[in-house]
This record gives structure tokens, sequence and C-alpha cells, in this order.
């Protein structure tokens, strides 16, 4: 078994990100933010310069807004340095800006395209590469964390980060136990998630980890509503916020990207064996093949100006079948219930399966989906037997996929 380090957890640490995206640079700030030296890794020079240019500009607003000090800002940038490549990543040096030559890395995060096949890759070179003592984790958000580890020689260092965009906002990160984690491991990297200013939950390694999966409901299920003419995209959108959440699924799907929500509900639907009730939506098959993505596109739910303000809901692609004239119209309050109840159900399905624990699915929900009650939270307000009997009724209307998850069943019967 590979050493798992010293308790340096307390200290300043050498944190290498490889990916330097939008995810890579917001991680990467992060850990500036809270002291740590960041050596900054990607293929293309280009990216890690415009990676680079992110990080200033997002400590340059919070020096504008006062949440940092001008010395901060250039502490933080001081700490920033660009590794050309892994060996620059794990020992420092080979780059102008050398830092701390002879330190090995502490902690690397990779945070690369979700593709399963560079992922191991990139695993494998830095098991080559950096100490044995240094965690290595992986900041994907829908691929498993035992498949990206599958050939490594120590997978028991291996696990999983998952920062929520935009990373230096939002507070959740998911800690992800592979198989083969060691819990070392895991309590390191709980203890370095919550250094950083974070809200770590530890959870399994399961598909969707908890948010992606017990959120899923909230997107397709309000895409169910509008394929059969239930409800249209803004109704849906206003009944939601009314509600309490901080935006529609519509509008969320657009901030996202609708290939990136489509492409991780499709990863998640094949993982839990082409389940019914997360079938993906033709309307977003539709949606990507016609370049209609989101804001980032100016063209998806909504139609979307230069100033990236939603100018009103675009039309539908023609190749999305439309509903037969006539369907009946769901309430605001009927939109609401379906959502929660199909979340509610499914967040029983994932502590049932071993997850993670109630509170901490009700902390994530909370957190990385901003939703104002966690589901364990909302059913007990609500109450369990509602809860079943609602279920059940919309399992008669509309079929499988609204089926009593055996937890709750087991729970609601005592």
């Amino acid at each position: 078994m590979a050493a798992v380090g010293p308790p340096v957890d307390g200290g300043p640490l050498v944190v290498g990100i490889v990916g330097a995206g939008t995810m890579g640079a917001g991680i990467a700030q992060v850990c500036l933010q809270a002291g740590h030296t960041v050596r900054l890794n990607d293929v293309s020079p280009q990216a890690v310069a415009g990676g680079r240019a992110r990080i200033a500009d997002g400590l340059a607003r919070l020096a504008g807004r006062g949440a940092i000090s001008a010395a901060a800002r250039t502490s933080a940038l001081r700490r920033l340095h660009e590794a050309a490549d892994l060996s620059a990543l794990a020992h420092g040096g080979g780059h102008a800006r050398a830092t701390r030559a002879g330190r090995p890395v502490d902690l690397v995060i990779e945070a690369a395209v979700e593709d399963l096949a560079l992922k191991r890759s990139i695993f494998l070179a830095l098991e080559a590469t950096v100490s044995s003592a240094t965690l290595l984790a992986t900041n994907t958000s829908a691929l498993s964390i035992d498949a990206i580890g599958r050939d490594a020689e120590h997978p028991e260092r291996i696990l999983g980060l998952h920062f929520f965009n935009p990373a230096p906002r939002m507070a959740l990160v998911e800690v992800v136990a592979g198989e083969r984690t060691a819990g070392p491991v895991m309590q390191r990297a709980l203890r370095i998630a919550a250094g950083l200013g974070k809200t770590p939950v530890a959870c399994a390694d399961a598909p969707g980890f908890i948010v992606n999966r017990v959120n899923r409901p909230f997107t397709i299920e309000a895409l169910r509503m509008v394929e059969a003419g239930e409800a249209d995209v803004p109704s849906v959108d206003r009944a939601l916020v009314e509600a309490g959440y901080p935006m529609g699924p519509f509008t969320l799907m657009d901030l996202v990207g609708i290939d990136v929500n489509y492409a991780v509900a499709t990863a998640i639907w094949q993982a839990l064996e082409a389940a019914e009730r997360f079938r993906p939506s033709p309307i977003q098959a539709a949606l990507v093949a016609a370049g209609m993505l989101g804001r980032k596109a100016g063209r998806g739910f909504y139609g979307y100006g230069a100033d990236g303000r939603a100018t009103g809901v675009a039309p539908l692609p023609a190749s999305v079948e439309r509903p037969a004239p006539g369907s009946p119209v769901l309430a605001a309050e009927d939109v609401v219930a379906r959502l929660e109840l199909a979340i509610i159900n499914e967040a029983y399905r994932a502590a049932g399966d071993g997850v993670a624990d109630p509170p901490d699915i009700d902390l994530a929900m909370r957190l990385g989906a901003g939703h104002p009650t966690g589901p364990f939270e909302r059913a007990r307000a609500l109450g369990l037997g509602s809860v079943v009997r609602g279920l059940a009724a919309l399992e008669r209307r509309y079929g499988e996929r609204y089926r009593v998850a055996p937890a709750l069943w087991q729970i609601a019967a005592v």
C-alpha cells in the first residue's frame, strides 16, 4: 500500500491541478485563497494562460468587492505556478515560474474533460511521476472512481473531489470513496476540503454520486411535463421559483449547458441499467443536435442577448414531437409536488443503495442544488404516509418511474 502522507493538512499544501479550463481554474482559485501553492498543468499552453487569466480576474473581482485585500490577491497570484508537464507538477521546476523546486506535490486534482480513457491515462502517468504520499483526486461529476483507477498500482490513494460550478462560490464538495480508497485517504481529503472553506460530504462511488443522481428528477420530470403538453417551459420555472427554489429546471439547464446536462443524464441512465425514471428526454437530444445549448450558445430553452440575459422563450426545434391538443394542464402546486415527490423517492433509493446517509444527502441537496430543504426534511414535513400515497397515485397515472423506493416503503410501514 502507498503511504498516505503526514497529517500536514493544517499547513500550506502544494496542490497540482491537471486541466486549466473553467473547473480547473476555479478549483485552483479556491486553493490559492486558502493559502496553498498551486501548480497548474494542461496539455495546451493556451489553456494554462487562459486559466491564469480567469484566476486573476476572479481574484480581482473579490478584491474589488472588498472580499479579500489587495495584498491577499497579490500573494495568491505569486503562489500560482505553471507546470509545463507532469514532472514539473510533481516536483516543481521546469518552468520560468518555478515553485519550491524539490518539494513534492501533496495533492493532485484532475479536472480534465469527462472522458474515461483520458482520465485513466492521466492517473497512470501521475502514478509514475508523483510521490507515493501524494493524494490523487478526480473532479469527475459522472464517471466511476473505481473505473478511473482501474489500472492503478495504488488505487487506495485515488478518490473523487467533486467541486460544483462555479467552484469559488459553491460551498459543497462531494468527497467520493472508491471501493479501494483507503480510510485514512478519505479522512485526509475531508479535512483538506474543509480547510478550503468548503463543506465536504462523504459518499460512495455510485452513478451521479449524491446531487447529480438525487436531483435528476428536477430536470427529467420537468421535461416529461413539456413532452406531454402538461406545462410549458416558463410556467414550470415560475412554479419552482415561487416555491422557494433559486431557479427553475429549464433556466438551470440553460445555465449549466444543455449538452452537459444531457451527457450526465445519459451516463447516469446507462450506469443504472437504463432505469425508466432516468431515461433522457428527446427534447434535450433535439436541442443538442440543433446547437441550442443554453446561455453559452445564445439559445436553449430561452433566447439570450449579448449581455447573457434571457430575452424570452426560444421555440423548440421542429424535430420535437408536439403533444396532442387538449392535454390537461398542471396547476403550479401540482408541478412542484410532482418534482418534489420524485426527488424524495430518489433520495430514499440513494440512501437504500448506500450512496450516503440521509443527513448528508439533505445537506448536499441544499448546498449543491440550492434546494430550500433537503428531501428527507421535506418528506418529514409532508408526512411519510402522504408521500407514499402521492407516489402511488403518480405511479398509477405515469407508470413505474414513480414506484415507491423500497427504503421508503419500509420506513413508512413502521
